[in-house]
């Protein structure tokens, strides 16, 4: 499953997170059929300086999204 529901969650954390568009999650498998989708990018700040974003999601066997979660 680790790549056949990709395009979908793309979609998802991408309309969510615009800044982190384009940029390729990192995948690794978790117990019970689930995959973790990790993705890493920075985010501009309006006072000039830029924080990094780390964006987690767990996608079910069946491509559900379980979990989505972000850093600050």
């Amino acid at each position: 499953m680790s790549g056949a529901y990709k395009e979908k969650v793309n979609k998802k954390v991408y309309r969510q997170f615009p800044e982190l568009e384009g940029k390729s999650p990192s995948l690794s498998s978790r117990p019970g059929g689930e995959t973790l989708y990790t993705y890493k990018g920075s985010v501009q700040l309006p006072n000039g300086k830029s924080m990094s974003r780390v964006v987690r999601v767990v996608v079910s066997e069946s491509g559900r999204i379980l979990k989505l979660t972000s850093s600050r």
